[in-house]
């Protein structure tokens, strides 16, 4: 069906993303790759010139972290290990998300949604960022 399909995917909050695994493979089917991304943060770094070694320590330690967690996370597809990808990148989850879509020339994004807010109008605030700006197809699993 889909030959690139991003997921963005929460590291620290696992069961939220779990929800959106089947359908992912579902959508991936017998050739498609999965690409798991997860955005952290970006520093102030710039701001905190004096903490700057330790920042980078920090964002160093959160980077690992997460990767940990999304290579543990490629366990829980039944699809073969090579058709699941994994990248952790410093940014705006909206950006971020955009851009590697259009570097990965992907055809979908599925993301898993928290339980919505008045001010997110159905949506979690991540889901409704993506689903408002992305140039793909946009699938929200609940």
């Amino acid at each position: 069906m889909y030959q690139t399909i991003i997921m963005p995917v929460d590291v620290f909050e696992m069961a939220l993303s779990d929800k959106a695994v089947r359908h992912a493979e579902f959508l991936a089917q017998r050739e498609g790759v999965i690409h798991l991304l997860h955005v952290l943060p970006a520093s102030a770094s710039m701001s905190l010139h004096r903490f700057a070694a330790d920042l980078r320590r920090f964002e160093e330690h959160l980077q690992r972290e997460a990767q940990n967690r999304l290579d543990t996370m490629k366990t829980h597809f039944s699809i073969e290990p090579s058709r699941v990808r994994t990248h952790v990148r410093f940014g705006n989850v909206r950006d971020v998300v955009n851009e590697l879509a259009e570097e990965l020339l992907a055809d979908m994004v599925v993301i898993a949604s928290r339980n919505p807010s008045i001010t997110t109008h159905l949506l979690g605030s991540n889901a409704a960022n993506i689903v408002r700006h992305a140039h793909i197809p946009v699938l929200v699993v609940r």
